[in-house]
C-alpha cells in the first residue's frame, strides 16, 4: 500500500498544510486545515474520509482537471483527441455523481498555472464548450483572502470505486474502466511545459505580455531569415521518436506558410514519416494521417506555429 500511496501523492499532489472533503451522505464539503499525510491518503483509498486536492501552489501546478457535468462520454472523448493532437496526454475519471474529469498531468516541478489554463480553455473553445470549469480555477494563489483556492475530489474513493465511480476509462474504445486502476496510474505520461509553450505559440495565444514580447522577438529573428526556423529543419531532416502526429502538423503549418501546395506538402511529409523513429515499437504515421493532419492545418491561417525558439 507504501507504494501506491507514493504514487497517489506523485499525481494527486498540491498544498500539503490544507485539503478538502466532504459528506458522502449528504454532499455538504468543507475544508480541512490539516497536513496532508499518508494516513490521510489511506483513508481516502479506503473509503474512509474523501480526500479533495488544492492543485494550485502559488502560480504552479502539478495537473489541471476539466469538470464536464453531463453524462455524455462524447465531451471527454472528443477532449482528449484534441488533447492529443496538440500533444497532451489526457485521461478521463468518471465522476462521483455525474458526468466526468478530464485529468493532465505535468511535470514533477510543475507549470506555471495560468499556461495550463490556458491551453485547456483553449481546447474547450474549439469544442464549444467555453463555460466548462478548469481546475485550478485561478492562475495564482492570492495572499490573503479564500486559503487555497478551490479544491477537486480525486479518484479512488473506494466506496465509490467499488460502484464505477471516480475511476478511470477507456474513453475511446471500451469506455469502460480500466481493470487494473494502479497499473494504469503506474504508465501515465506527464506533459512537459515545452509542449504547452508550443501551443500558446502555434494558436497565438496570449500569455504574458513579458513573454510575449520574447516570443515576438525570436520570431522576428526567424521571419528575417526566411525559410524554415532551425528547429524545424532539423525535424524534417532526421524525424521523430515521438510526438509524430503533432510534429506532423506543425511542419505541415511551417510549409503552407512557406506557400507550398497541399499535395506537395503531403507528399513531402509522407516521405519525412519514414525518417521516424517511435518509442515502445510503435509504428509510423501511414498517409492517411498525414494527409488528415496536414488538412488541419491548411484549414486557417495559424497565427503561430511553435518550434521558434532557436
Amino acid at each position: 500500500m507504501t507504494s501506491r500511496i507514493g504514487l497517489f501523492r506523485s499525481l494527486f499532489s498540491g498544498l500539503t498544510h490544507v485539503y478538502g472533503t466532504y459528506d458522502p451522505r449528504t454532499g455538504r464539503s468543507w475544508q480541512v486545515k490539516e497536513p496532508v499525510t499518508d494516513q490521510v491518503i489511506l483513508a481516502h483509498l479506503l473509503g474512509e474520509r474523501p480526500y479533495g486536492v488544492y492543485l494550485l501552489v502559488q502560480d504552479r501546478t502539478r495537473a489541471a482537471a476539466v469538470d464536464f457535468d453531463r453524462n455524455d462520454i462524447q465531451l471527454p472523448r472528443e477532449f482528449v483527441l484534441r488533447a492529443a493532437h496538440y500533444g497532451l496526454h489526457a485521461y478521463v475519471e468518471t465522476s462521483k455523481a455525474k458526468g466526468f474529469h478530464a485529468w493532465v498531468f505535468f511535470e514533477r516541478e510543475g507549470v506555471p498555472a495560468f499556461k495550463a489554463r490556458m491551453v485547456l480553455h483553449h481546447i474547450l473553445g474549439e469544442m464549444g464548450e467555453n463555460d466548462t470549469e478548469i481546475f485550478p480555477k485561478q492562475d495564482r494563489l492570492l495572499p490573503e483572502g479564500n486559503a487555497g483556492g478551490n479544491f477537486i475530489n480525486t479518484p479512488l474513493f473506494l466506496n465509490h470505486a467499488r460502484n464505477g465511480k471516480t475511476v478511470f476509462i477507456d474513453p475511446i474504445h471500451t469506455l469502460q474502466p480500466y481493470p487494473n486502476q494502479w497499473q494504469f496510474l503506474a504508465q501515465v505520461r506527464r506533459t512537459r511545459e515545452s509542449v504547452l509553450d508550443d501551443i500558446i505559440e502555434m494558436n497565438g495565444l496570449q500569455p504574458q505580455q513579458k513573454e510575449t514580447q520574447n516570443k515576438q522577438t525570436r520570431l522576428g529573428t526567424f521571419k528575417s531569415a526566411g525559410g524554415l526556423p532551425p528547429c524545424a529543419r532539423t525535424i524534417l531532416e532526421t524525424g521523430v521518436s515521438e510526438f509524430q502526429r503533432v510534429s506532423c502538423f506543425r511542419l505541415a503549418v511551417h510549409l503552407r506558410r512557406m506557400g507550398l501546395p497541399f499535395d506537395i506538402t503531403v507528399a513531402a511529409l509522407v516521405q519525412w514519416a519514414t525518417k521516424n523513429r517511435p518509442l515502445d515499437g510503435k509504428r509510423i504515421l501511414v498517409p492517411e494521417e498525414i494527409q488528415a493532419q496536414t488538412a488541419a492545418a491548411y484549414l486557417k491561417e495559424y497565427r503561430g506555429n511553435g518550434c521558434e525558439d532557436p
